[in-house]
């Protein structure tokens, strides 16, 4: 009877725990119940806002297709790093209408090139995104991985501040994918063409915009990099081409090739800009002048390409109070003191306990005669006379 008592609340708690996993897996395995179709889709599933400053959205279209943002140059989307769009129509109460045009790259690298490429010198500059341009009621803007192009009924004392509410609503990428190329900051501000910039990931927009380099030459495969633009000088107008390339060894085996190039034939057969070419290489650069321009405004012009090599360092290189030499040798010195200090008491210890052993239990456990065994060598010393 006493065994029987004692199992019982085993048995009721396994008991309990097998109906628990059947609930459990009964809730699991059930199919969906049918919910209202608005609490499970999400409001907006694409990166354009559904409403903003007073605007809302009137017709959405998605796309992976680049031949639909442009048709024109979708090849050159792709060399950008292309991966989808959506084209929305945005009202207001009062009768006015938007249309947006938003084209979502890899990374912020695809996104400035693509805004860059899209730019031209007859738009101003404009507060919007990370960098805006407008002319008329086209506006164009990139904010992180996206580009966008906003074409107003009418432009008002409020669109700047309505297209700045627009690119804070978009979504920023993650981790690199936020970094912008550091390539464009080396490009001299002094007679540059505003807006005549254009940064390039790939032969097709190389040989979009023209350059002075036929694009099998810089050799995009290698990694490479180019933003090009265009110079004031006192003969006309000259185009600065930079290059960049992951490490100055593949910029240093490229120059060489430059170096080697026949600008009688190759260059004037394939390109708009005439030779003699200026070639100079800081780093993993290689800067190029060609155009109407001197000899002595090019070298001035490449004087002031100049690569900076950024060390960062992760520890701190500055001395505090547990980093110091000093610090180090009075650490040693109480650790010396602590081992010393260990060494006597457990020298004491030993000690003291064989002294109170012997006292307490003589001949029991230390210097039992049993235990004691003597080495006799059996010499004895000779008397005098025997």
């Amino acid at each position: 009877m006493r065994v029987v008592s004692e199992s019982r609340p085993i048995g009721n708690l396994l008991w309990t725990f097998t109906f628990l996993l059947l609930t459990v897996s009964g809730v699991t395995a059930a199919p969906d119940k049918p919910r209202d179709a608005a609490a499970v889709a999400p409001r907006n599933s694409g990166f354009l806002p559904r409403t903003f400053a007073g605007w809302e959205q009137s017709t959405m279209q998605r796309s992976t297709d680049p031949a639909l943002a442009d048709a024109a140059h979708a090849p050159i989307l792709k060399e950008y790093g292309f991966t989808d769009l959506e084209a929305a129509t945005y009202l207001r109460p009062e009768g006015r209408e938007m249309s947006l045009r938003a084209v979502r790259f890899g990374d912020a690298s695809g996104a400035y090139g693509a805004f860059s490429f899209y730019k031209t010198t007859e738009m101003l500059p404009e507060q919007f995104g990370d960098q805006g341009a407008s002319f008329n009621e086209r506006a164009l803007f990139y904010r992180g991985n996206v580009l966008v192009e906003a074409k107003l009924d009418r432009v008002t004392a409020m669109s700047a501040a309505e297209l700045r509410e627009l690119s804070n609503a978009l979504p920023l990428p993650q981790g690199p994918a936020r970094n912008l190329p550091s390539l464009p900051s080396y490009m001299p501000r002094q007679a540059f063409v505003e807006n005549s910039a254009k940064y390039l990931e790939g032969p097709l927009g190389l040989q979009a915009v023209g350059s002075p380099i036929p694009a099998q030459l810089v050799d995009f495969a290698r990694g490479a990099e180019v933003v090009e633009g265009k110079y004031s000088t006192s003969a006309g107008t000259a185009t600065l081409m930079l290059v960049g390339y992951p490490t100055p060894q593949i910029a240093g085996e490229r120059l060489h090739s430059f170096n080697a190039l026949d600008s009688n034939s190759q260059l004037a057969a394939d390109q708009t800009l005439a030779p003699p070419l200026t070639i100079k290489r800081s780093g993993p650069i290689v800067a190029i002048v060609a155009g109407q321009i001197s000899a002595g405004e090019a070298r001035s012009l490449l004087a002031s390409v100049h690569y900076d090599a950024d060390v960062t360092w992760n520890e701190n290189t500055h001395f505090e109070r547990k980093n110091n030499v000093a610090n180090l040798l009075v650490n040693i010195v109480f650790l010396i003191g602590i081992i010393l200090g260990f060494c006597l008491v457990a020298g004491i210890a030993f000690g003291g306990v064989r002294i109170l052993v012997k006292r307490f239990f003589p001949g029991r456990v230390f210097d039992r005669p049993e235990d004691v065994e003597l080495i006799q060598l059996g010499l004895g010393l000779r008397q005098k006379g025997s």
